[in-house]
């Protein structure tokens, strides 16, 4: 269960774990690379998990960033990387080497707080693949459940699944705890990926028809 860490909290966390000499250096890695792109936006909405996966929790991300990027909310994971120590033995990539983003266009919801915090649980549900599994996503692949019902909170949208780009507004970030790649996920239709499943075109050209990397609900299917 996700619980809302409003701006305070967030900076309240980053000075208690500097208070107790904590290393939060990947953390604010991430951080620095969104104000790079979002000067303006020093305290996004940030949704963070109430129980540490280390202790017990059922969310594998210690939290999601959101950013208003006019006509669309760009979310931003936290946890997938090392955000404190180098704890892995792999000097080259902190963690798993990712975070992951997405973009989510503004529409008329009838609850758009409950839409962000279904893409928040949808984000924490892909990174307990990789925290169970070990399964490590890239750009360029997709992500195909089988699912049929759409992945708004209405459940009538005909995105489905998702496929996977580099973000193309976080560049790709060198931390003293590794390399970070920001993976950004789309939202794909049933058919879009059935398409991709029988390899009847890859990622790339399926993404170039869809025209964008914003995840629209209304949108209709290319294929």
């Amino acid at each position: 269960m996700m619980g809302l860490f409003d701006k305070f909290k967030k900076k309240e966390k980053t000075k208690e774990n500097n208070s107790e000499d904590a290393n939060v250096q990947g953390w604010d890695a991430i951080t620095n690379e969104c104000e790079r792109v979002y000067p303006n936006q020093k305290n996004p909405i940030h949704y963070g998990t109430l129980i540490n996966w280390k202790l017990g929790g059922n969310d594998p991300l210690e939290g999601v960033s959101i950013y208003d990027g006019g006509d669309y909310w760009h979310f931003v994971t936290y946890g997938l990387s090392e955000l404190y120590e180098k704890e892995t033995e792999n000097s080259d990539i902190s963690g798993y080497g990712m975070e992951f983003t997405f973009k989510l266009k503004k529409d008329n919801y009838k609850n758009e707080e409950a839409e962000i915090k279904g893409i928040c649980g949808i984000l924490q549900s892909i990174a307990r693949i990789t925290f169970t599994k070990g399964e490590v996503f890239h750009a360029y692949e997709y992500l195909y459940t089988g699912q049929t019902q759409g992945i708004d909170t209405e459940m009538k949208s005909n995105i489905t699944g998702f496929i996977m780009i580099p973000d193309n507004k976080l560049n790709s970030i060198n931390t003293p705890n590794g390399k970070v790649d920001f993976v950004e996920f789309i939202g794909a239709t049933d058919s879009e990926l059935i398409a991709l499943k029988s390899k009847e075109l890859d990622v790339k050209s399926l993404y170039e028809k869809i025209g964008s990397d914003i995840t629209n609900y209304n949108r209709e299917s290319v294929i």
